[in-house]
């Protein structure tokens, strides 16, 4: 069984997609996140360093409505428009993740969605 997530504390997606999908109500995905305000639908910041953070943000408030939280995410993509970005990136992404970060890819893309700098997508648990 599947079940839909959607919260208006996160951006509302802005195309034939859903925030998130729970599975068997044990397993999370998320739609990529990008540095939407989840009110204005505009993006946040100029900065990796603000951009990633109103991404974990929204992916915060997906996890809050999933009834789970960065603790039980088992693994990330991160999608970066520049790989210089990196360290900034992972500066923020850390306060978010901490010690017990889950597994990760990071790859650089051509072009993110609305010209964003980073875009970030989770699987979590349930508990």
């Amino acid at each position: 069984m599947k079940t839909i997530i959607k919260t208006e504390k996160a951006p509302l997606p802005i195309g034939p997609y859903n925030q998130a999908v729970a599975v068997q109500g044990h397993l999370l995905f998320t739609a990529g996140q990008i540095p939407l305000d989840p009110v204005t639908g505009q993006i946040v910041g100029t900065t990796i360093q603000d951009q990633t953070k109103q991404v974990c943000e929204n992916l915060k408030a997906i996890l809050t409505a999933s009834h789970t939280d960065f603790n039980h995410t088992v693994k990330t993509t991160v999608f970066l428009k520049n790989f210089n970005d990196f360290g900034a990136m992972n500066e923020v992404y850390a306060q978010y993740f901490g010690e017990a970060s889950p597994a990760r890819s990071t790859v650089e893309v051509a072009r993110l969605p609305k010209d964003s700098l980073v875009e970030i997508e989770v699987v979590a648990l349930i508990p």
